[in-house]
């Protein structure tokens, strides 16, 4: 049996043995553990931090992070310091300790593949997909030079603007509409290079909305500016969204919630990613009781052994 497996069963066995969670989407006294791909490069690996300006052609002209920044929307953000772990000093270090090895474990498979804008999903909800790409976009940019775009794209149920107290439009579903541009939704709203498009205004239509090919023109013209564009997903099983974005980006991180993800469902889960390219798994919401120094090397090949 793959360690995947083995990770799944242990995730299933803690969900047992635990009490009920009030609030499952926020996990601010728990570790995230990262469970990357078998052919994940060395330690030892060239490294890949060097930053260089780059530019990305809208309507026409030429347009570098700086120059977005002098013209998108600049709302005074106020991030809830319940779930934004780099900010909060009595939330737990060891968390965040295990979103800079995230961090690093993504510049690391980068050395040897495309890879720049990140799904993060999960089966169902409230396994915390908010809260991961929340605080990987956090570890991120917390390095010099560093700048990431998050992207709410759950267009049901938009939350991720809550964690940065941030407006919740206009945003996504306004740029797919066509009735409004990219600099229009994006949000820079403290120091730093963080950048935000929320998932804008409700609609009966999400799922039409993300096949009428404006997602992929807007990932297009903005990833470039950016080292990382992570956008938040839907959960994968109870409707179709979070397959159609996942054909969109470079890579999908699946998020299992110890004590709480069935195994069943988290292989499900993998079905529905098939063909896709899953960079890791991340065990969110380890008890601290179990350590944090264990990291799960699987292959993700949906049931096959791992190969090393």
């Amino acid at each position: 049996m793959s360690r995947i497996h083995e990770a799944l069963k242990k995730a299933e066995q803690e969900r047992a043995a635990a009490q009920p969670v009030e609030n499952p989407a926020s996990v601010p006294n728990t570790a995230t553990e990262v469970i990357p791909r078998a052919h994940e490069v060395s330690d030892d690996a060239p490294s890949i931090f060097k930053h260089s300006t780059v530019v990305v052609p809208q309507s026409g002209n030429l347009r570098r992070f700086e120059d977005l920044c002098q013209q998108c929307a600049h709302p005074h953000w106020h991030p809830d310091p319940n779930v934004n772990i780099f900010s909060n000093p009595a939330l737990s270090a060891n968390a965040a300790e295990q979103f800079r090895t995230m961090r690093s474990r993504l510049y690391q498979l980068r050395g040897s593949q495309q890879l720049r804008t990140l799904l993060i999903a999960s089966s169902i909800p409230a396994e915390g997909k908010t809260f991961v790409t929340n605080n990987l976009a956090q570890a991120i940019v917390r390095q010099p030079d560093r700048r990431c775009l998050i992207i709410d794209a759950d267009l049901r149920c938009s939350r991720l603007h809550v964690p940065l107290g941030a407006p919740p439009s206009p945003g996504l579903t306004d740029y797919l509409l066509g009735e409004a541009d990219e600099v229009s939704v994006i949000q820079h709203g403290q120091d730093g290079n963080l950048c935000f498009i929320p998932g804008g205004k409700e609609v009966a239509n999400p799922s039409e909305l993300l096949l009428n090919g404006r997602l992929k023109t807007l990932l297009e013209r903005v990833a470039p500016i950016f080292d990382w564009v992570i956008l938040d997903s839907p959960p994968l099983l109870p409707v179709a969204d979070a397959s159609l974005l996942a054909d969109h980006v470079d890579g999908v991180i699946l998020v299992v919630r110890a004590a709480s993800t069935p195994t069943l469902t988290a292989e499900r889960a993998c079905q529905e990613l098939q063909g896709r390219n899953v960079v890791g798994v991340v065990l969110n919401a380890v008890e601290q009781s179990q350590g944090y120094g264990s990291y799960y090397h699987a292959g993700y090949g949906y049931g096959q052994e791992e190969v090393k």
